[in-house]
């Protein structure tokens, strides 16, 4: 997804860099930077899949301390130069148990097409692939895109949703296999099923810089209850 996301997809923010062959080899030095991160991405996401088979906690606080890691140094992070300065961590509740499930996807009734605008990649095609319900929260629709690379998109929006020290407007991301934020999947006696823990919603990259532009969570994607768990967004 262009200009969407380090962590779930994209390209660089800002599109093309102007200089004939000094355009070029920055382009070239971003491409590798921004590739660099969603190999650690995967990498991270990797080792809490297998923490969290023991020890979920002990999954969420890797995640959230090799996250501060990245946004704070490396060179491809959402943040701007100026909140780089002062950095001392993303805003990340403690860990709460009662928001990880192990949910099986619903198939979708009919076929339904969601059409993403990009920045410089045109439109990206999502197909609904079914949902999940969430206990005592509601459903969520699960997307799976539909051109090179496939992959599973899942993301929600809350009552807490722009409201001060609550949430992204635009919503968080859950999974984003793309890129790989993935916390576990199952196709056991022929049913597919998702593991959703809400403590690992995170913004994506356009929360933090406006040059990225991120596909945001739409009426199938929002819960009408607070899920109080996840990362928060500073700038409510």
């Amino acid at each position: 997804m262009t200009n969407a996301e380090p962590l779930t997809g994209g390209d660089v923010p800002g599109g093309d860099v102007p200089g004939g062959q000094t355009g070029a080899v920055t382009r070239a030095v971003t491409a590798v930077q921004t590739a660099d991160w969603r190999r650690r991405v995967f990498a991270l996401y990797a080792s809490v899949r297998r923490l969290a088979g023991h020890d979920p906690a002990e999954a969420h606080a890797h995640w959230v301390s090799c996250r501060n890691d990245l946004f704070s140094s490396h060179p491809a992070s959402p943040l701007l130069p100026e909140d780089r300065e002062g950095f001392t961590g993303l805003p990340v509740t403690p860990y709460d148990p009662d928001w990880r499930f192990e949910l099986p996807i619903r198939p979708a009734a009919e076929a339904t097409r969601m059409d993403v605008e990009t920045g410089t990649d045109g439109v990206v095609p999502f197909e609904l692939l079914g949902t999940v319900r969430v206990p005592l929260a509601g459903t969520l629709d699960v997307w799976r895109l539909s051109s090179y690379g496939g992959g599973l998109f899942v993301p929600v929006k809350d009552a807490l949703a722009g409201r001060p020290g609550g949430t992204y407007g635009g919503g968080r991301y859950l999974i984003d296999t793309i890129k790989g934020a993935d916390l576990g999947l199952d196709t056991d006696e022929g049913e597919a099923s998702l593991v959703l823990d809400f403590n690992f919603a995170y913004n994506p990259s356009c929360a933090y810089d406006p040059a990225w532009a991120c596909p945001l969570a739409q009426a199938g994607n929002t819960l009408p209850v607070e899920i109080p768990v996840g990362e928060r967004y500073p700038g409510t």
